[in-house]
């Protein structure tokens, strides 16, 4: 290249460097492989309603007793070949949702909170003893607010400008997992580990809550951990996860339901 050219592009303003990828950047979340936790069975926890109209009915008869309903469920994350994954429910091979629900009227929030999860996740009885069998939920950070407006099935992550009384408010909270943890699911449902890739942008099978958790995550880097407790990968990360064969990663059933997963 000439020196003409050089000139051309130079500048007599020294450059501005950018800042380094840690500088002002978000809190670091560690995640634990997969494998490091157990996953069993429980007794069958039918669904409270049979219809999603049964269920708008019980919101308004909960709301002229009591007023707003309260609901949180978790965002419980690990990780596979260094990928997050979310672990969820799945009802009737079609219907997906967070381990969590309503609050009792009278609950404090997180100790509320708490019990719901025990009640989806827990184990029960003498199944599993060690490590990982009572500890204690670690309840992070809010990660969203979801409002019901009407005694409709929308919620929006916002309260409409014409509503001063919302009917419920759902509340995502990041729920950080130990190293080893026993989580037990009803025989009905299945318990999913997704991948965040699968849920980007997928509001036409996941919904548009569960499609926006990458985007809450976003906020926060993360450490990957082995079976061994050691690091071995840090976001940001490379190219798309595949597992051992090559593959790229799909959700995989940890415990409950029947074998196999309905796509259509």
């Amino acid at each position: 290249m000439s020196t003409i050219a050089l000139n051309a592009i130079q500048s007599s303003i020294p450059p501005i460097l950018p800042a380094s990828f840690s500088a002002n950047q978000p809190k670091t979340i560690r995640l634990y492989p997969l494998s490091n936790y157990t996953f069993g069975t429980k007794e069958t926890q039918p669904e409270e309603d049979p219809s999603v109209l049964a269920r708008l009915q019980r919101l308004q008869e909960h709301y002229e007793q009591y007023g707003m309903r309260r609901t949180c469920e978790g965002i419980l994350v690990c990780h596979e070949h260094n990928h997050p994954h979310i672990l969820m429910l799945q009802i009737a091979n079609a219907f997906f949702k967070l381990p969590g629900d309503y609050l009792h009227p009278h609950e404090e929030e997180l100790a509320g909170f708490r019990n719901r999860l025990n009640e989806r996740l827990a184990p029960v009885g003498t199944q599993f003893s060690g490590e990982g069998v009572n500890d204690e939920w670690e309840i992070s950070d809010t990660l969203a607010q979801w409002w019901r407006p009407n005694f409709e099935t929308f919620m929006y992550p916002f309260i409409p400008a014409h509503v001063t009384r919302p009917k419920e408010c759902k509340k995502l909270y990041l729920i950080q997992l130990p190293r080893s943890k026993v989580l037990s699911v009803p025989k009905n449902m299945k318990l999913l580990a997704v991948p965040l890739f699968e849920l980007y942008d997928n509001t036409a099978r996941y919904g548009p809550q569960l499609s926006a958790i990458p985007h809450l995550l976003s906020r926060y880097n993360f450490e990957f951990v082995d079976e061994d407790g050691k690091v071995v990968a840090m976001t940001p990360g490379g190219a798309i996860p595949v597992d051992t064969q090559g593959e790229p990663l799909k959700p995989k059933i940890l415990s409950g339901g029947e074998n196999g997963i309905k796509t259509e």
